[in-house]
């Protein structure tokens, strides 16, 4: 979608529909809207009045100018109470007429700045907010789709603003909001990707290419490498399948790139049965989103790199297939990991935590300044938090309280769980250091639990998006599928982030 930005009077575009917008409980609009409803001589407040139209959050309706009004169409969203109002409702408001004008067959669609005028937000941030809407609202995966000749979205978007004196500020907020949009949707088609055709060498092939794009470093290690590293858990996952494992690293160095990096590292298991601990036939169709971590990883890095942030951020992505042949690992074995704990194996479809112990151990040598993963980690998660969360875990609280608070900012919430002594303790194993399961009691808090014995002397954080990386139902900026969690919320973090 191209997007474009201009100054002037959102009543005289000549889009084939135009986006306003009102709080709930307005009788008498103001700002453009109040333009609009003198323009259309009461028009709107007549639908207000009628009961028609009351500004509930992401509430639609449209109009049908005669006059007073360039465009054929226009679109009034509603924006909810104005005491609960922030920029991710402004997101929402923004996706829900997008997506309201796609439903018309609307190809050019023009929108006014939602609360960057009489809603009170940062123009910066509301033009941001509603850049991404915008986007994210239009995203459809169509990849596979034979006959989709003429599909439905939109091929323009214009962001109108009346005050010429804002325009550079909406412009950085419009870029920053495109960038990391379009990172999003980089991240909802790896993981949209069905597994066939994307096995751990196309997944770090893909991220190599993003990489020269953008400028980022990207080093790939084949298998060879990866025993040679010592990465004896990642190893065992890969080694039932006949598409070998791979593990990425992508760098962004940042205004120094001897810095003390943050490090990102991302769950990569491109397809999940459980190996010969197999998993139930019902649903294993979403396991192609086991590898939604890094996707979120990946489509992050690339966000980094286009807004060139002044921080070293690094990019782990540990990647495998889990299958069931002759080969495959078992219950009952031990495996030897990069760190210095050995593993007694009690369920080889507890593999994403054998993953990504290798890449936090691998992450030491760095000496991070923080290291986040992300992983579709456990369905104990979902029984916890459902669809509406993700589990935040960690050793450090200052980095959790951050993640968190970026978290809420964005809309990607993450919610605080403890990992306890208890945890701990269940992980313990007879014949080996630990165990790669500690049971179904408090599963999302033992596998996290399990991670944190690989990590060494840094702040940690680990979000378990079992539940919140893809969906089944649509929302006003997520079709079903993959939805990209965590690319928001890792950048809103890097973006309050001191670089010293």
């Amino acid at each position: 979608m191209n997007i474009s930005i201009t100054t002037g009077n959102i009543l005289e575009s000549t889009t084939d529909a135009i986006v306003l917008n009102l709080f709930e409980g307005v009788t008498e609009p103001g700002g453009a809207t109040g333009a609009a409803n003198r323009a259309l001589n009461g028009l709107i407040s007549d639908l207000i009045a009628g009961g028609d139209f009351s500004g509930k959050r992401n509430q639609t309706a449209v109009l049908y100018p005669r006059q007073g009004v360039a465009s054929p169409r226009l679109i009034l969203v509603g924006l909810g109470k104005r005491e609960a109002f922030t920029t991710n409702q402004v997101r929402l408001a923004s996706a829900s007429a997008t997506r309201e004008a796609i439903k018309l067959g609307a190809k050019t669609l023009a929108s006014i700045i939602h609360g960057g005028g009489i809603g009170g937000l940062d123009v910066s941030d509301a033009a941001q907010a509603t850049i991404e809407g915008a986007i994210l609202g239009n995203y459809k995966f169509t990849n596979y789709k034979t006959n989709n000749n003429n599909p439905k979205h939109l091929d323009t978007f214009t962001l109108v603003e009346f005050d010429t004196s804002k325009q550079t500020d909406v412009e950085k907020g419009a870029n920053t909001g495109q960038i990391i949009a379009e990172s999003v949707c980089f991240a909802r088609d790896l993981g949209n990707t069905p597994g066939n055709d994307l096995p751990p060498a196309t997944l770090a092939e893909r991220a190599l290419e993003m990489a020269r794009e953008t400028g980022l470093s990207c080093e790939i290690f084949d298998e060879q490498r990866i025993t040679n590293e010592g990465m004896g858990a990642l190893s065992a996952v890969g080694q039932g399948s006949a598409r070998p494992p791979r593990f990425v690293i992508l760098e962004h160095p940042g205004a120094d790139p001897n810095a003390a990096p943050i490090i990102f590292i991302g769950k990569g298991i491109t397809f999940d049965t459980g190996g010969i601990s197999l998993k139930g036939g019902d649903g294993m169709w979403d396991m192609k989103f086991d590898m939604s971590g890094s996707a979120a990883v990946i489509g992050t890095m690339r966000a980094v790199a286009k807004l060139d942030l002044p921080h070293r951020v690094i990019g782990l992505v540990a990647a495998a297939e889990n299958m069931p042949d002759g080969l495959a690992y078992r219950p009952g074995d031990i495996l030897h990991p990069l760190g210095t704990k050995t593993v007694e194996i009690h369920s080889t479809d507890a593999e994403g935590r054998l993953a990504l112990i290798d890449a936090i151990a691998y992450s030491a040598r760095y000496e991070p300044k923080a290291v986040i993963d992300l992983a579709t980690l456990t369905g104990a998660c979902v029984t916890a938090l459902g669809n509406e969360a993700s589990g935040l875990m960690g050793n450090d609280n200052d980095l959790i309280a951050q993640i968190h608070e970026a978290g809420n900012r964005t809309g990607e919430i993450a919610w605080h769980l403890p990992i306890l002594d208890g945890h701990r303790n269940r992980i313990k194993s007879n014949v080996a250091d630990l165990k790669n399961s500690g049971g179904r009691p408090a599963g999302a808090l033992t596998a996290a639990a399990f991670l944190e014995a690989y990590v060494q002397n840094f702040p940690w954080a680990h979000l378990d998006i079992a539940g919140t990386a893809s969906t089944k139902s649509t929302k006003p900026d997520t079709p079903i599928g993959a939805t990209g969690v965590g690319v928001r919320l890792l950048i809103d973090y890097l973006r309050h982030q001191s670089v010293t």
